[in-house]
């Protein structure tokens, strides 16, 4: 059989929490600085809910912060395009399972983009895969590790000795799941479908075993065997598919290609909640993710989704996606700031000054602050804090810097520690605030040259009315003596 114990395996600074340990290990990739990430797509049967967007986006964070850190990562994530749900819905709709896949696949790349989502390496879509699945489903069979009724194929689980491993539950609690979907055919109340025999007017394709289709557990393992190999780095999804989908993949992949562990390290994310309870669409409790972009700065929804750390749950409300706005305009300020110094500084008359090393010492501190964070399984809200601290420093000193490398490693760090976040600070915002942002830059400073005019002039009351008249609006003039800069509250 198999083992981990034959790669070429380099150590990390990085811990990452291991599902199938229950522990923090030391994330060690199996192929030195390659790491082959498999995350677990949408079933593409209705709007992505914004708790959808956040497994997005935790995954796409933590691929982001691996290539920061030096790896070259292959991402996969899929599109489930046949199962129980999508028959079910296209039925109602009156149309094919493939013509509403391709509806819903579209919107959700249309929320990647939004959401700022770097493209995987692949997007396989489950109906081409089906000879992958069929031959993966063939060798559980003649490793009699499933059976066969009438068409239908399932996986014997009390042939895989470790079923359970991921997932912990006892055998009582799993039987009583799975009783959720029973099946007269099984053997077990545990098993599950690998094949499903031909329905009338439900999508098919041949078989050894007759027409009929995938089971949706079988997807998953073919996909990310046929994209990563086995075994490969990272498993990821939403504490949801711990049990019975990710605990089946398991399953399915060990007992086909005789490995004993096909995955090193499952990494899932915590529920998106409403009121505390968890946002599904079975509960009617969720807004879509369309909902929300559409009514939100879509870079402040996305830093609202890595506000907390990706296994913990995290409340959605109004207060929150507005709390995260007012973050980003503050990330933003910073970088006006930060840039409206170094144009005065460029423009001559500036001199070193004690703040420049104190400027430098933040930079220095907040990036090693923000990767000893992140290096602590992605934790993405003790990044964000080091980031913010770094800010404060901005604030603090910026006015009195006179070396424009000082300003110029500054604005470097907030772009890039940012962007490794997928939080683009250069980046217009959505949905028309764009413009707004750049024309009141515009206006401010136009506003300032008035009152620099009007106080050399001594036209000291036009001067203090415009400052005042700023500061009503939540604008801060700072006079130095380079120029003028100005900050939103």
């Amino acid at each position: 059989m198999y083992s981990l114990e034959d790669t070429h395996q380099v150590p990390s600074l990085i811990q990452v929490f291991n599902t199938l340990t229950r522990s923090k290990e030391e994330f060690v990739p199996l192929d030195g600085k390659n790491v082959r990430v498999y995350a677990c797509g949408p079933t593409v049967y209705d709007y992505p809910h914004i708790g959808n967007a956040r497994s997005f986006v935790v995954f796409d964070t933590m691929r982001r912060y691996l290539e920061y850190s030096g790896y070259r990562v292959h991402f996969i994530t899929n599109f489930t395009d046949v199962d129980d749900k999508m028959i079910a819905r296209a039925h109602d709709e009156g149309t094919t399972v493939a013509e509403l896949a391709a509806k819903f696949i579209a919107e959700y790349q249309k929320i990647a983009k939004e959401l700022n989502l770097k493209p995987a390496n692949a997007n396989p879509r489950a109906t081409e895969h089906i000879d992958d699945m069929i031959d993966m489903i063939k060798r559980i069979v003649e490793n009699g590790m499933g059976y066969v009724v009438d068409g239908n194929v399932y996986f014997d689980v009390s042939a895989f000795a470790a079923y359970g491993n991921l997932s912990k539950m006892p055998v009582d609690q799993m039987t009583a799941e799975a009783r959720i979907e029973p099946d007269e055919n099984k053997q077990d109340p545990r098993d599950f479908a690998l094949w499903k025999a031909e329905k009338p007017g439900e999508p098919s394709w041949d078989s050894p075993w007759g027409k009929g289709r995938p089971g949706w557990h079988a997807e998953c393992s073919a996909m990310s065997r046929h994209y990563l190999g086995v075994p490969f780095d990272i498993h990821g999804g939403g504490q949801d598919l711990i049990f019975p989908h990710h605990e089946n993949e398991i399953a399915q992949t060990a007992s086909a290609y005789s490995i004993e562990t096909p995955v090193k390290y499952w990494l899932h994310n915590g529920f998106l909640t409403i009121n505390k309870e968890k946002m599904s669409k079975s509960l009617g409790n969720f807004f879509t993710a369309r909902e929300v972009l559409d009514h939100y700065n879509h870079q402040a929804v996305r830093l609202f989704l890595i506000s907390a750390q990706y296994r913990q749950p995290l409340d959605y409300n109004p207060e929150a996606l507005n709390q995260a706005t007012q973050s980003l305009e503050r990330l933003r300020n910073a970088l006006d700031v930060l840039e409206g110094r170094l144009s005065l500084i460029e423009k001559g008359g500036a001199k070193p000054a004690p703040a420049d090393s104190k400027l430098a010492e933040a930079v220095r501190k907040a990036r090693d602050e923000f990767e000893r964070e992140m290096n602590d399984d992605f934790n993405t809200p003790g990044a964000l804090a080091e980031v913010f601290t770094l800010v404060k420093s901005v604030n603090t000193y910026a006015s009195k810097v006179g070396k424009a490398s000082a300003l110029r490693e500054a604005r470097s760090a907030l772009l890039e520690l940012m962007g490794v976040l997928g939080i683009d600070l250069e980046k217009k915002a959505a949905g028309g605030a764009s413009e707004s942002d750049e024309l009141l830059k515009q206006v401010v400073n136009l506003l300032l040259q008035i009152r620099e005019e009007a106080r050399k002039s001594k036209n000291y009351a036009l001067s203090d009315r415009v400052r005042k008249g700023l500061a009503d609006l939540g604008i801060t003039v700072s006079d130095t003596k380079d120029g003028p800069t100005w900050k939103t509250e």
